[in-house]
């Protein structure tokens, strides 16, 4: 007996058949450089963003703000993040330290290596591809 699963079933089994075994192996990776994915999630934002708020960056990972704010004073404490001066006290707005930007810069080419293994095979033009349908589904599963 042969069972037709929908295409977008399949596609959404795929999706979750993916993400945790990366995740798994991310998380590996980053452990050489004493850090999670929450926390490198972090320093990839705020290295390639600039500054941020605690409420800007529980947005962007899609976390409630004391799981951001755990993390983020778990790396103030490593000394990779630090305050940006604001002129609003209520404002907690964060920024990578010199030795932030050094340890972004060192894990980068560990993650990167990861990545590049993980993508071989599939051109750029196909990656893009694909980086413009995640946006889209992320969207509409945003609205």
């Amino acid at each position: 007996m042969v069972i037709l699963i929908k295409t977008s079933q399949r596609f959404f089994h795929q999706l979750l058949q993916m993400y945790r075994p990366f995740e798994n192996h991310l998380n590996i990776h980053l452990n050489k450089h004493q850090l999670h994915r929450a926390q490198w999630t972090i320093l990839y934002y705020l290295s390639n963003f600039g500054s941020a708020t605690l409420v800007e960056l529980s947005t962007y990972q899609g976390v409630e703000k004391p799981t951001v704010t755990r993390t983020m004073n778990r790396l103030e404490e490593m000394g990779y993040v630090e305050h940006v001066p604001s002129k609003d006290k209520r404002e907690k707005r964060m920024q990578l330290t010199v030795l932030g930007r050094k340890i972004y810069t060192d894990v980068r080419v560990t993650i990167d290596e990861y990545e590049d293994d993980i993508l071989t095979g599939i051109s750029e033009e196909e990656q893009l591809e694909m980086i413009r349908m995640m946006e889209k589904i992320r969207t509409s599963i945003l609205k």
